[in-house]
């Protein structure tokens, strides 16, 4: 399962978010057209050797505000016992916990995450039960016919995408805020996810997709960016996808 190493030659598109003139998108077209895909089940050796049905849900999911948890709540009440192994669990003890001091920088706050129950997320269902392997929360967009953008944890529906902020201060000293759409590598998981026995972004036995992550991710980068945004980023991922050779694609995908 060979991993391609960062870093490696990107092809970057900067814009004006039509939507906000003070924001500015930066978004990597190498990753955009790449043609990474989840192979949850099929392939996916998980972050842990020890746990390969976990895929990257052994940790449970940090929820990224209020909001975010709240969604996961409504999608939550609306499992049925045949969509969610540890439905009873989560029941009597609660799905919800707060993460461990060990994990946290000395003086941030602890934050909330989904619990961990044997190992993995209490909402991932083990191999063996009968609605198969795999998250209950995407289990239910499936049978609901929904986007998991509705029903999932950001940070689950996200990866591995990346969103992130920074200020940029100009020479004539006005400033932007810059959003950057990327991989989510290894150094997304803090100085830990060099550890991490197995991971997909950069895997060459995850890129095989039928379609480049621009088009199989639209849901996804349609919530973090917006229509019109993603229109724009839609069409200039679409015009470097055709330019014929490989310089600044992804070294992961399939020569």
């Amino acid at each position: 399962m060979p991993e391609v190493l960062l870093p490696f030659p990107r092809a970057y598109v900067e814009f004006t978010d039509p939507a906000d003139a003070d924001q500015v998108f930066r978004c990597d077209l190498t990753w955009l057209t790449s043609r990474w895909s989840c192979i949850f089940g099929n392939g996916c050796a998980g972050i842990y050797a020890d746990q390969p049905h976990a895929g990257c849900c052994s940790l449970g999911a940090h929820f990224a505000d209020k909001a975010d948890e709240k969604r996961v709540r409504r999608a939550a009440r609306q499992l049925t016992p045949q969509q969610w192994q540890y439905q009873q669990d989560a029941k009597a003890v609660g799905w919800v916990e707060i993460e461990s001091a060990d994990t946290v920088a000395a003086g941030e706050k602890r934050g909330r995450k989904t619990r961990v129950v044997d190992g993995g997320c209490i909402f991932l269902n083990r191999p063996g039960f009968a609605a198969g392997a795999g998250c209950a929360l995407h289990l239910l967009a499936l049978d609901q016919g929904r986007s998991v953008v509705e029903t999932k944890p950001d940070v689950c529906w996200q990866l591995p995408i990346r969103r992130q902020f920074r200020t940029v201060r100009r020479t004539d000293e006005t400033s932007y805020t810059e959003v950057t759409i990327g991989e989510y590598g290894r150094d997304g998981w803090g100085p830990g996810g060099h550890d991490l026995d197995w991971y997909c972004s950069s895997n060459t036995d995850a890129h095989h997709g039928v379609e480049p992550v621009y088009l199989s991710c639209r849901a996804e980068l349609i919530a973090l960016m917006g229509p019109a945004a993603y229109e724009l980023v839609r069409e200039m991922c679409a015009d470097f996808d055709a330019r014929p050779g490989r310089l600044m694609r992804h070294p992961a995908d399939p020569t």
